[in-house]
């Protein structure tokens, strides 16, 4: 039963070492009854039914620390938590620390174990509403620690939930927090003078020059010797005239010489100046005279500058007792309290990383200095590195050795450099040697780069000239371009006529009453105007492109392939064709088509150019006049056509010609009144005067008219002039009265014989 309560100590012993070495917290100053019931708790959690499997446990899952932490440091705080109390600081002590201060030097407040943030935050408040919140701002500062860096993190954020201001007076609730989404948050320039950080006040240096230092309910979980060395911690942390506040369940400074109660009930103790010593294990302890005063303060700043060292120092005394032991050399070796007094070759470090024993036997014999460089050591859990051991005497006044230093010097950079350097030497000789053939290469390459550089000035005179030539070409260019944009304007202007000249044309064939269609070289439609499209019921989109034989209209388009390879043959147009068509009505139509080539600048056919006209009434027209032309050209009547001006015949009939006894030719060369012996061309001019002038629309009389043989005979002329046709033209018919005058010259004859 003993061996298994031994193992279970030794295991809860290794724990407590595992989680001061992986989160640097040391547990073993707490009451160990109640640090092992919290750690119970958590294993009863996890399910580990024993120390080393939790350590295990805790190995594999770092996050469990956490958890460990959570449940060991009970994070109970309020806002004012013992409203009394903090009514007594703010009466007593407050006044008393802004009296000493005066009115400009600074104020240093340490809250120790702050959990999540509550009681510095009463601080803030409660010297704010004395100084006002720009002169807190500018004199106070509240140093806030734990080990708990979770509770640490709420902190800093400083966000609550309403029933963890419940505690906060309604104005101070108002007047320092901001409620946001059921959240209060606390003032940030007030946050501002409280710093955060993870301390643990066992093993850690206390803060120093503090005015008013906070610990409620944190020494009742250590135990009595830890609270030994804590409480001289805080009472050297404070100023001579510094306040420590207490929980109401901490009695240990009741009869204590280092405080004087200034309120017992409210645990609030005023610091009693003391001078202190430290013993070889690390502790304070009060000096008893004036000179062990001085000699005390002497050790202890000697002692701190040992501490605060980065190397590990080792004292042996003449009994090979381990007497001292400075902080580093206890991290590095794991040399606890109790190794303190221990006989050194009972200790590992006597022999790791080197063995030690006998050096420090040499020294003590030889009276001399021992360096061991570069030994390799390595610690559970942690990279290796190199010592380098110096182990020396050290002498009493009168100049004896009482005594051995071991100093342990980290020198792990120092050995990886000289193996650096070592590698570096090596290289650098090779470099040395590929220096100097590359010196012997770099000459040779030097002649080459002078003959280069001779060639480069010979370029550069080149290229000189050649810029000299492109910043003329530029200028040209410039000039070029100036002309060009001059054209380019020219050219759109152009561009706007020819569009303009287009469009005109384009209405122009739009408007005219006639049927054009261009084709090109291979009788392919180009161009379909308006006229064409009410003729033959194809628009232009319909027959663009297609071949213009092959279309099927009205026209008989196979009776032009002739005259249209003429056209692109022979460059010159062909005599007007007229062609019988159907037009998209199915009316008979006539087409009179004039054929001439499409030409070009060079004179040259590049297709053909089709005029198409609607000659049917015209045609009917000159079959009627024809007709007409017949049945006048048949008549017996004889008709003139006579010029307005000189009265020349210009046309007669066939009955004209075969009385006058003249041809068509000859009558052209022989005006009217010449054929009249009794008339000439005055008296012919007055009689025709009044149908030149309009006064009369015909006039008839009787005349004579010679033959070629001069025989005569009498007719009757009905005259009209037709003014209003171009040229105007006098039409004249003439009827023989031959006989008419002989029956009345016989009526005349018998009317006298009858008589």
């Amino acid at each position: 039963m003993t061996k298994k309560i031994n193992e279970s100590d030794s295991e809860f012993t290794s724990l407590i070492r595992h989680i001061q070495e992986s989160r640097g917290i040391d547990f073993r100053g707490y009451k160990r009854t109640s640090l092992e019931r919290r750690v119970r708790r958590r294993m009863d959690e996890v399910g580990c039914d024993s120390f080393a499997a939790y350590h295990a446990f805790l190995e594999a899952h770092p996050q469990e620390f956490v958890d460990l932490l959570n449940t060991v440091l009970i994070n109970v705080t309020s806002f004012f938590r013992d409203a009394e109390a903090w009514d007594v600081m703010r009466r007593e002590v407050v006044p008393r620390i802004l009296e000493r201060k005066g009115d400009k030097e600074k104020i240093r407040i340490w809250s120790v174990g702050c959990a999540s943030g509550e009681e510095p935050y009463s601080l803030a408040m409660m010297f704010a509403e004395v100084l006002g919140t720009a002169e807190f701002c500018r004199r106070v500062k509240i140093y806030a620690t734990d080990l708990d860096d979770a509770a640490l993190n709420t902190a800093r954020h400083a966000t609550y939930g309403p029933r963890d201001v419940e505690s906060v007076p309604e104005p101070l609730l108002e007047r320092y927090f901001e409620c946001t989404d059921n959240h209060y948050v606390f003032q940030r320039e007030l946050r501002k003078c409280v710093i955060f950080g993870r301390h643990n006040v066992v093993s850690d240096a206390p803060i120093s020059r503090i005015d008013l230092l906070i610990c409620r309910n944190l020494l009742i979980y250590l135990e009595a010797d830890t609270q030994g060395i804590v409480l001289p911690r805080l009472h050297y942390a404070l100023v001579n005239d510094g306040f420590l506040f207490l929980g109401k369940a901490e009695t240990q400074l009741a009869r204590s010489r280092m405080f004087e109660p200034v309120d017992l009930k409210s645990r609030i103790f005023a610091k009693v100046p003391q001078e202190w010593r430290r013993s070889a294990g690390g502790s304070l302890s009060l000096a008893n005279d004036a000179n062990g005063a001085r000699i005390n303060q002497q050790v202890r700043l000697l002692e701190s500058i040992v501490d605060s060292s980065s190397t590990g120092y080792l004292a042996v005394n003449a009994e090979g007792v381990l007497v001292f032991a400075n902080t580093h050399a206890r991290r590095l070796f794991d040399v606890e309290e109790g190794d303190i007094g221990r006989p050194f070759h009972d200790l590992t470090i006597s022999y790791r990383p080197t063995e030690l024993r006998s050096r420090i036997e040499e020294v003590r014999n030889f009276n001399r200095t021992v360096r061991i460089e570069h030994q390799p050591f390595t610690r559970p859990g942690a990279e290796p590195i190199r010592l380098t051991i110096e182990v020396a005497p050290l002498y009493s006044r009168d100049g004896k050795p009482f005594a051995t230093l071991l100093s342990f010097f980290d020198t792990s950079r120092l050995y990886l450099l000289q193996q650096q350097i070592e590698v570096v030497q090596e290289s650098l000789e090779t470099t040395i040697e590929e220096l100097q053939s590359s010196n012997e290469e770099l000459e040779t390459t030097n002649e080459e780069l002078q003959s280069t550089n001779e060639e480069l000035e010979t370029t550069n005179e080149e290229l000189q000239s050649t810029n000299e030539e492109l910043e003329t070409m530029n200028e040209e260019l410039r000039s070029t371009n100036e002309e060009l944009e001059v054209a380019n304007e020219e050219m759109r202007r152009h561009s706007e006529e020819t569009g303009e000249y287009r469009r005109y044309s384009e209405s122009i064939l739009r408007s005219i009453d006639v049927g054009i269609i261009v084709l090109d070289d291979n009788l392919t439609v180009q161009s379909w105007n308006r006229w064409s499209e009410n003729v033959w019921g194809l628009r232009n989109e319909e027959v663009a492109g297609e071949a213009f034989l092959d279309l099927d209209i009205g026209l008989p388009v196979q009776r032009l392939r002739r005259p249209l390879s003429d056209i692109l043959n022979t460059q010159a147009p062909v005599e007007p064709v007229e062609i019988e068509a159907m037009d998209r009505r199915g009316r008979r139509v006539i087409c009179r088509i004039r054929l001439s080539p499409l030409l070009y600048d060079n004179r040259l056919a590049h297709g053909a150019i089709l005029i198409i006209e609607d000659v049917s009434e015209r045609a009917r027209s000159d079959a009627f006049v024809e007709y007409l032309g017949r049945i006048i050209g048949q008549s017996l009547n004889e008709v003139y056509f006579l010029d307005a001006a000189t009265f020349n015949f210009q046309l007669v009939n066939k009955g004209a010609e075969d009385k006058l006894g003249y041809s068509l030719d000859a009558l052209r060369q022989i005006a009217l009144h010449d054929l009249m012996p009794d008339i000439d061309v005055a008296t012919f001019s007055r009689l025709v005067d009044p149908l030149m002038s309009g006064e009369k629309a015909e006039i008839v009389l009787e005349t004579t008219i010679e033959r070629p043989d001069q025989s005569v005979r009498p007719v009757e002329l009905c005259m009209q002039y037709f003014g209003e046709e171009q040229p105007p033209i006098l039409v004249a018919l003439a009827h023989d009265v031959t006989e008419r005058q002989r029956i009345g010259l016989d009526d005349s004859r018998a009317e006298v014989a009858g008589s």
